[in-house]
């Protein structure tokens, strides 16, 4: 999940060190190895200021888990601070913009450690690392040092520049100054650098099939076609004429395109569908293999599971292949209940969330937990344990003539998938490989629903609809 060797590369092709500033947690939910770590850098502060820097930082931190969908996630993220400390306050101002008449803010030049300039690419309001694209100074990769040096499990960094000018930039590391709405400013770039979302203005030579822009514009084939008339989502061209024209987003208010207004529903699944691929919900269990010690009945289970706000993860048990418990942290199994010989019980995970159309959404995420528990005559001998995490797609949903499967999966490099129709009788059995995608025919299928159960080995994972036109 973590970016440690990527940075190793990085820093060693440029040749760049970073020394050890003073870091900080301000927001802790939870093992730095079991959540996802935002990291704030400090830019234009001083070493006498890098007390405001921790109340600015810590003030973003409040507003961005104040907003959804990061206030329902707020139990899946740590956010740290690295204090870097720089000569001189502020950003540079070298009055090159184009977009504006010049000077449009006083001229000035200041020495800040990560040379924060506006009228980067020659907008005024662009504050970034550089410039331009060059990179003359090698700050990207003087930025992958710092993160390397004092925090380098990172999983997403912001830079917060001391500057009261409105600006502010995407990228790999976006940067925000503290302008009226610079919270605002730096969510808005979270969510181009972190979550893949697109501007939701024109931003000529910024266009791009994204979760959402596209070029699409039949509402029943756009990509987030599951939303179209709900939360106001529909399919609207970012302009009236020329290639603007040609892209079309999901909503006309949405914060990808205006400042102090909510994600829209179709931003915020994206930001959603983002933290499920970083972290898992289920945090820890038990037992575990190699913890467990003269097992005696009854045998307790337990999954400890990060939780949104208000809690929507269901879960369900199954031993043996058959339905135990559902929607329970954990279980107790007596002796009556195992049979003698190897037993199988497993629990599956899934966020019910109404922020994803999980019903009809084309990709879903599966958590599950199996244990192996060895019952002889004489009692337990063995429970091993095993988690795996499962990215599992169906498209297109509905379809007429072919399905297409694909699972991702560290663990597993086969999976069945039983069609079934509505009145119990398997339609179809087949096996699907790890990261490949797998085309079946389903023409000659009667038109109607069908369930699709996905099985690993023989425990039931995941089930979802299939609608044959």
């Amino acid at each position: 999940m973590k970016q440690f060797l990527v940075i190793i590369t990085f820093i060693s092709f440029y040749s760049v060190s970073a020394q050890i500033f003073d870091t900080e947690t301000i927001k802790t939910a939870g093992d730095n190895d079991k959540r996802i770590n935002l990291v704030i850098l400090s830019e234009g502060y001083q070493t006498s200021e890098l007390a405001k820097f921790k109340t600015d930082a810590t003030n973003f931190t409040n507003e961005l888990f104040n907003q959804s969908p990061f206030k329902e996630y707020a139990n899946y993220f740590n956010v740290h601070i690295i204090k870097v400390p720089s000569n001189e306050s502020g950003a540079d101002h070298p009055g090159t913009a184009t977009d504006v008449t010049e000077p449009a803010s006083p001229l000035r030049f200041v020495d800040t450690y990560f040379n924060a300039t506006f009228d980067s690419f020659g907008y005024h309001r662009l504050l970034f690392y550089e410039i331009d694209g060059n990179y003359a100074n090698n700050t990207q990769a003087k930025i992958h040092a710092v993160l390397a040096a004092n925090f380098p499990t990172y999983d997403q960094a912001l830079i917060l520049v001391n500057s009261t000018v409105y600006g502010g930039s995407g990228g790999e590391f976006p940067m925000a100054s503290l302008a009226t709405n610079a919270n605002e400013i730096a969510i808005h770039e979270l969510g181009h650098s972190f979550f893949n979302l697109k501007d939701e203005y024109y931003a000529a030579g910024y266009e791009g099939e994204a979760i959402n822009m596209t070029q699409q514009n039949n509402p029943s084939l756009v990509k987030w076609k599951n939303w179209i008339n709900i939360n106001n989502i529909g399919v609207f061209p970012y302009g009236s004429s020329g290639i603007a024209a040609t892209w079309y987003r999901p909503h006309e208010n949405c914060k990808m395109r205006y400042l102090s207004v909510p994600f829209c529903a179709v931003c915020k699944e994206g930001i959603v569908e983002k933290i499920h691929s970083l972290q898992s919900p289920i945090n820890s269990y038990s037992p575990v293999s190699n913890a467990i010690t003269s097992p005696s009945f009854p045998l307790d289970f337990q999954l400890n599971l990060i939780k949104p706000t208000p809690n929507t993860l269901k879960s369900k048990w199954v031993l043996n292949n058959v339905d135990f418990a559902s929607d329970v942290d954990g279980i107790s199994i007596l002796e009556t209940d195992l049979n003698i010989g190897m037993n199988t019980l497993s629990v599956s995970v899934i966020d019910e969330t109404t922020l994803l159309k999980v019903n009809n959404h084309d990709t879903f995420h599966v958590y599950t937990v199996t244990w192996t528990i060895d019952n002889s005559s004489l009692g337990i001998k063995n429970i091993t344990s095993e988690i795996a995490n499962y990215n599992i797609s169906m498209f297109p949903n509905p379809t007429n003539t072919y399905v297409n499967f694909k699972f991702e999966s560290e663990t597993d490099t086969k999976m069945k998938v039983d069609i079934i129709s509505l009145d119990g009788k398997k339609i179809k059995s087949i096996s699907i490989t790890n990261y490949q995608t797998n085309q079946i025919d389903i023409s000659n299928l009667s038109t109607g629903i069908y369930l699709t159960n996905f099985f690993s080995g023989n425990i039931l994972i995941a089930s979802k609809k299939l609608v044959k036109n």
